[in-house]
């Protein structure tokens, strides 16, 4: 993918570990903090958003097992069926999660499909919705806990809201640190909080014992014909108890697809089940405790331990989903997607462990304002499901390319078997679009501004591409000119960085047009960007010789990966290609962008591409090129 900026998009070398590399069962723990905190904070709120949204008439026991019964279900269809059995079977060398599927589909189809790059986009519009909704009704959800709790001060509901803010806002400001320290607890603090939800279950199950008839989907069905078209509305309230669900599919490649279902069959899926038992008992037995079901579970005696762990929980959930949008991020630029953005490693050794500061600060405002807007985690909720229904959507079209191509199964069996998660996708997401005017409406509007960005991005950067090209000389053909009129020859080593290894690159045609020297060795380096992961070391550097003066050197590296120029140029010693890195001289075109109502796109978009080049990461610090060894040569573009 060219990088309209002078080179290619690219990605180095990484400290991630394989998932083999630890045992099983620690990778089992580990997932706990990071795949499972959004799903696992769920019941701290989906019980009462679809009981508080049942129709007065329907009577309180059909209520309550129709609402258990459909979060049951769901949890067995949407999670257990659509993603561990089958979704995450569908993997990118590894590596699962909307853009590394977009990926592996765009590898496997016949022919290059501009609607498979527009889902990978939507999909990624609508996750970063969610990493700014998943935070905020989270920590909103588990600080409310203190208005129920004994012994709170008076007036501490006013609190809410700033306590919130301040941890979130805490969260936010410790990122640049890293988590690496600390992120070894998640999965035990996780673990915890799982078991304290199968407990407070198992607990108050015996509140009455005639919850189990909840188990048969029955009682969900019936449920939504008895409360009409306000039972397809609820649907919405019943889908937050699956929120998170995608996780197991985007974290495979940090834990394993093994260990992760391990984790969900033996731990998080009884434990979720058992607690919404529970819930569902307890309101049986005393319905008034419908209005906060879960916080009505936990006995006095450890009500504050509990929302502490519960608090806890609550800012490992929120860690994962921050993480998550970093890890986005850096595919997104490294796919094409995205200008180059800043993005530091904190971390030497842990898998994954990244800051992207322009998108934490983006994260951060969004939660805040979030908080200020809606105020609690009731209105909240509202806003919460599209951008989550959304994505799964995007992930169920993309599973027809897999199962179409990868798996080579008739286009019948394909559409069949992604058909069936459609329906109960669409009907989500039908159920969801009920809430725009309580809310649904900010995560639409955010995704479709990201999608405009991306769409803007890729088209300008072809454009760009397109007219440099036509513009430029072959560089056999400048060889053939260069070889009738010699230059001045200079000593030393340039590299010429460029999206096109068979062109001419712009800064080596100023550089003769304007300092009349070519220098005794010349590399024209182009950075690939394969679409898998992470690219093998021994399949890292390409060398072409092209004559005497040139050669072209062609880095690759997967969309997981992050660029490193020097230590990429430091393999190349061992393929012959020997130059000393400070006598060496990077060239780097650095083109001046001018709108034109008749270029390809609109005089609107082309000023905005314009500004999202001028924001762009300087290339020099995106690809560790050491600032002293850098030229930069100039030219005007029109677009």
């Amino acid at each position: 993918m060219a990088d309209p900026a002078g080179g290619v998009i690219e990605a180095p070398d990484e400290v991630r570990h394989s998932p083999v590399s630890e045992s099983f069962f620690a990778l089992a723990l580990g997932s706990m903090g990071v795949v499972f905190g959004d799903i696992g904070t769920s019941p701290l709120y989906a019980m009462r958003e679809a009981l508080h949204a049942t129709r007065a008439s329907v009577s309180p026991q059909l209520a309550v097992l129709g609402v258990v019964s459909l979060v049951t279900w769901a949890l067995i269809l949407i999670v257990t069926v659509k993603y561990v059995v089958f979704l995450m079977r569908a993997d990118n060398k590894g590596e699962g999660g909307t853009l590394a599927l977009m990926a592996l589909a765009q590898r496997i189809v016949p022919r290059r499909s501009g609607l498979v790059l527009f889902l990978g986009m939507l999909g990624a519009a609508l996750f970063y919705g969610d990493g700014i909704i998943t935070p905020a009704v989270s920590v909103l959800s588990a600080v409310e806990g203190v208005r129920d709790a004994p012994g709170a001060p008076h007036g501490v509901a006013e609190l809410v809201v700033p306590i919130s803010a301040v941890i979130l806002v805490g969260l936010f400001l410790v990122q640049s640190k890293g988590t690496a320290s600390v992120a070894k607890l998640f999965g035990p603090v996780m673990a915890v909080w799982f078991l304290v939800l199968a407990a407070l279950g198992l607990f108050h199950i015996k509140d009455d014992l005639s919850i189990f008839r909840a188990l048969s989907p029955h009682y969900g069905i019936i449920f939504l014909l008895d409360n009409g078209f306000l039972g397809f509305v609820i649907l919405g309230s019943v889908f937050l108890a699956v929120t998170g669900a995608e996780a197991l599919y985007a974290d495979m490649g940090h834990f394993g697809r093994d260990p992760i279902r391990a984790a969900w069959l033996v731990l998080a899926l009884p434990a979720l089940l058992l607690n919404y038992l529970g819930q569902g008992a307890l309101v049986l037995a005393h319905p008034a405790d419908k209005i906060e079901p879960f916080y009505r579970m936990i006995p006095q005696v450890i009500y504050w331990p509990i929302l502490l762990l519960m608090t806890v929980a609550t800012i490992i959930a929120s860690q994962a989903v921050i993480t998550g949008a970093f890890s986005m991020t850096q595919q997104a630029v490294q796919l094409g997607l995205l200008p180059r953005i800043e993005i530091r490693r904190t971390s030497e050794t842990q898998a994954g462990q990244i800051y992207v500061p322009q998108v934490n600060t983006f994260l951060m405002i969004g939660v805040v304002v979030l908080l200020v807007m809606f105020r609690t985690s009731h209105n909240l909720a509202a806003a919460y499901g599209i951008a989550v229904t959304g994505a799964m959507f995007v992930d169920t079209l993309l599973f027809f390319v897999i199962v179409r191509w990868m798996w080579k199964r008739p286009t019948w069996v394909a559409a069949l078997a992604s058909g069936a998660f459609g329906i109960l996708d669409i009907t989500f997401i039908s159920s969801n679009l009920l809430k725009i005017p309580q809310g649904a409406w900010l995560p639409l509007v955010l995704g479709a501004g990201l999608v405009t960005i991306m769409l803007t991005w890729t088209r300008g950067a072809q454009i760009l591409t397109d007219k440099t090209r036509r513009d430029s000389v072959p560089l056999l053909e400048l060889s053939e000119i260069l070889k009738a009129r010699a230059p001045y020859r200079a000593p030393g080593t340039a590299i010429f960085l460029t999206s096109d290894p068979d062109m001419a690159p712009v800064a080596l045609m100023h550089n003769l047009k304007h300092n009349k020297v070519l220098h005794e060795k010349n590399v024209i380096l182009t950075i690939h960007v394969a679409e898998t992961p992470r690219v093998p070391e021994d399949q890292r550097v390409r060398i072409e010789p092209v004559n005497d003066d040139f050669k072209k050197l062609i880095v690759s590296y997967g969309f997981m990966e992050s660029p490193n120029i020097p230590r990429a140029l430091a393999t190349c010693r061992k393929l012959g290609l020997k130059f000393d890195i400070m006598a060496t001289s990077f060239f780097l075109g650095r083109r001046s962008i001018v709108p034109s109502a008749q270029s390809g796109m609109p005089l609107w978009q082309d000023k905005l591409f314009i500004f999202l080049m001028k924001n762009a990461t300087n290339p020099t610090e995106f690809y560790k090129i050491p600032p002293g060894r850098v030229v930069e040569m100039g030219a005007q573009v029109t677009i």
